[in-house]
């Protein structure tokens, strides 16, 4: 029995007991949408594998496994990251494979805010556009289908130029509200206390030198550099590439002004500029 159901510990457990001797029985298993496109891939390749309620994922181990051919399920994180770009900017977005049946709670927030939100047949294919006056919202991140800890970086940025106040709570890990720090300095007002930010909105950030402490807070550092009024030059871009595949040109191609520039520590960095009227995406 897992004591969190942590998505890295379920598939791996998962993976490993599929080969094994006899039945693995996994308690308090993930079920994100990327456990199940695994159990889906490990079905294919002849693996026995089920799931039973509440969240328990019972393998009988295989002598072994056939190659197969398998599409994987669109990166739901990539998508809403992207989303949340075109509503801070002002923006409109299709995002024609983006998995909108995994991102319910993120969409609703979105729309909670005034941004409409249009989704296609088979909850697959998102589109955004964003309104003028952001209203601002709370939230608590969970487990899948919770409020996904991933989109908790980039969704503060949304709340810190909304209209009003928000409560934005971490419940997945520790240390996932570092960002806010950055944030500040761009001329954010957010209040930290332990797993908590209160964020009020203002009416513009401001371009700064901001560091990137993981994968989600160099999405959200890239977004609000965007919205800024000047040069925002974010480091930690080894986050940045590791989780997100060429992003940056992504943006570029959406109508961003960003690049990769080399710094004067021979560590990559992001340059984004200028204002939000020139970014639509």
């Amino acid at each position: 029995m897992l004591e969190y159901p942590s998505v890295g510990a379920t598939e791996n457990i998962m993976m490993a007991a599929v080969l094994a001797e006899g039945t693995t029985k996994i308690v308090n298993a993930a079920l994100e949408p990327e456990v199940m496109d695994l159990v889906a891939v490990l079905q294919k390749m002849g693996a026995q594998i089920k799931i039973d309620a509440p969240a328990t994922i019972i393998i009988q181990g295989v002598q072994d496994l056939q190659p197969i051919e398998h599409a994987i399920i669109a990166d739901r994180l990539e998508a809403g990251t992207l989303l949340a770009a075109a509503a801070a900017t002002g923006g409109e977005l299709y995002l024609p494979h983006a998995p909108a049946y995994a991102l319910e709670v993120f969409l609703l927030k979105l729309e909670e805010m005034g941004h409409t939100i249009e989704v296609d047949k088979n909850d697959v294919g998102v589109r955004l556009k964003a309104c003028v006056n952001p209203k601002a919202v709370s939230f608590k991140t969970g487990p899948y289908p919770g409020f996904p800890t991933d989109l908790q970086a980039p969704m503060m940025v949304l709340q810190c130029v909304a209209e009003g106040e928000s409560i934005i709570q971490e419940t997945v890990f520790e240390n996932r509200l570092l960002h806010s720090r950055e944030l500040q300095k761009m001329g954010a007002q957010i209040e930290v206390e332990h797993n908590m930010a209160k964020v009020k909105g203002v009416e513009e950030l401001y371009g700064a030198q901001v560091i990137a402490t993981d994968i989600r807070a160099s999405a959200a550092l890239v977004i609000a550099g965007l919205i800024a009024d000047g040069t925002t030059v974010m480091t930690g871009v080894q986050h940045w590439k590791r989780g997100y595949e060429a992003l940056e040109k992504k943006l570029a191609v959406l109508g961003a002004n960003i690049q990769l520039i080399r710094g004067e520590y021979k560590e990559p960095t992001v340059l984004t500029h200028e204002k939000a009227d020139q970014i639509r995406l």
